[in-house]
């Protein structure tokens, strides 16, 4: 399994199309993409910097997609399918291959790769849609996750570690004077993505719940430096996170659209470079911010909500991180309720299962909600703010949140909604007006 097999699937049902006119790899590209945010995956087959290369984008921006990539049907069986791929995931390790499809370049430089530059005020290009696979030296635990990489310079990157698993074994290396031997794994299939994006408890290599997803097909290759990668990439670079190297690390774009602070940030040094030998290398550009972000980052955090919320309350029927909060602060779950204490223990549930979560509104099983103003409706008709209203003061929220009171900790406070009608209720006054009617409105003639 590999991009270009899911590029012909998608080209196969339409949703993939080409551009053929010449592009800048330099904010042209990403900003075509940003016009077809929820649309079709692009791929650009004329990159103006890059000759031998093209461009993909907008890979799974919608749910379709996702769940095409998973061969999943529903929100349920997606969740499903990854909390089991969680679980399972040590029965699921990669078959070990030399017969990579990747052959390793005569020199290292970066500036030779389709990196794309995104916004006005970063500082130069960044590559963020690789996966980083990291090695603890000491007990070979693994780790694959998606971080911000900066080039700056034709061997180096400086990479955003946040504190979660990359973060520590880059510490616990650290701490006896060693560099984190890592592999960046770029142009990959979706599952690579979901699970690298994924949360799992610390010691359960994303790479093992990647090849439970695709059914034992994910092959990798050992590199030098005892990092597995997929065997399958567009591109491969080798290398360590420098223990006693750090760097200015930003501004760039984070997933609220706005940019992130400038930090120091620690250093990657790559030590070879492997890129596919079929050409034309695909390279995916992946906008910061927009939807395809948002689903990455978020849609593994739905299903564990969905586990969370289902522990407390008897039926789940969906979870959605909403647009507007940028796919990571604001939640929406639809329960059917046979309790009037139910909604309030799912807005607790929610914000132990994500505890970036902000805002959150649980409403009844027959608002839609992929629906803004469906769900406004079930506030503005079953919510009332004496009764309904959860405030949570002074917990640990996002640290990307603008007006966190500690943007350090991410201290912040949380609102809960009960947006769902009561049970003794007169359900008459909570339901939709209907017309009974079953016209194709499509085939009046209106002129």
């Amino acid at each position: 399994m590999d991009l270009r097999k899911f590029l012909i699937e998608l080209r196969g049902e339409g949703l993939l199309k080409y551009v053929d006119d010449e592009l800048s790899i330099n904010y042209e590209i990403p900003y075509v993409l940003t016009k077809f945010d929820k649309g079709p995956t692009l791929e650009f087959r004329n990159v103006r910097e890059h000759k031998d290369a093209h461009v993909v984008g907008n890979l799974v921006n919608t749910r379709d997609k996702v769940y095409r990539a998973l061969g999943v049907k529903s929100d349920v069986d997606f969740y499903r399918r990854l909390l089991w791929a969680e679980d399972t995931a040590v029965s699921y390790r990669p078959r070990e291959t030399n017969n990579a499809v990747y052959d390793p370049l005569p020199s290292v430089d970066l500036t030779k790769l389709p990196i794309p530059r995104y916004f006005e005020l970063e500082p130069g290009p960044c590559l963020t849609s690789a996966v980083v696979i990291g090695m603890d030296v000491r007990e070979g635990i693994l780790n694959a996750s998606i971080h911000r990489l900066t080039p700056i310079g034709p061997d180096k990157f400086v990479i955003r570690l946040v504190p979660r698993h990359l973060f520590r074994i880059y510490v616990r290396n650290k701490e006896i004077g060693k560099d984190t031997p890592i592999a960046i794994a770029w142009g990959l299939h979706p599952a690579i993505l979901i699970a690298a994006a994924s949360s799992p408890p610390f010691g359960v290599f994303e790479l093992n719940m990647a090849n439970a997803l695709l059914n034992g097909s994910l092959e990798v290759k050992v590199l030098d430096n005892g990092v597995p990668a997929p065997a399958y990439a567009e591109v491969v670079m080798e290398g360590y996170i420098l223990a006693n190297e750090e760097a200015k690390e930003g501004p760039c774009m984070d997933i609220l659209g706005t940019y992130d602070e400038v930090r120091l940030q620690p250093v990657v040094r790559i030590t070879r470079i492997y890129v596919r030998r079929d050409a034309p290398l695909i390279a995916q550009a992946l906008v910061a911010g927009y939807s395809e972000h948002k689903l990455l980052m978020g849609i593994e955090k739905e299903a564990k909500i969905w586990q969370f919320v289902s522990n407390v309350v008897p039926e789940v029927k969906s979870v959605r991180l909403t647009d507007g909060g940028c796919g990571w602060l604001h939640a929406v779950v639809a329960i059917k309720k046979q309790s009037d204490g139910d909604p309030k223990n799912a807005i607790i549930a929610a914000f132990a299962a994500h505890p970036s979560l902000k805002h959150v509104v649980v409403v009844d099983d027959d608002i839609n909600v992929d629906d803004p103003t469906d769900i406004e409706w079930a506030i503005a008709t079953r919510f009332r703010a004496d009764e309904d209203l959860v405030v949570i003061n002074h917990v640990r929220g996002s640290t990307l949140d603008p007006v966190a009171l500690d943007p350090i900790q991410g201290i912040t406070t949380k609102v809960g909604i009960d947006a769902t009608r009561p049970i003794k209720s007169d359900v008459s006054r909570f339901r939709k007006g209907v017309i009974p009617a079953s016209i194709d409105v499509n085939k009046l003639r209106i002129e």
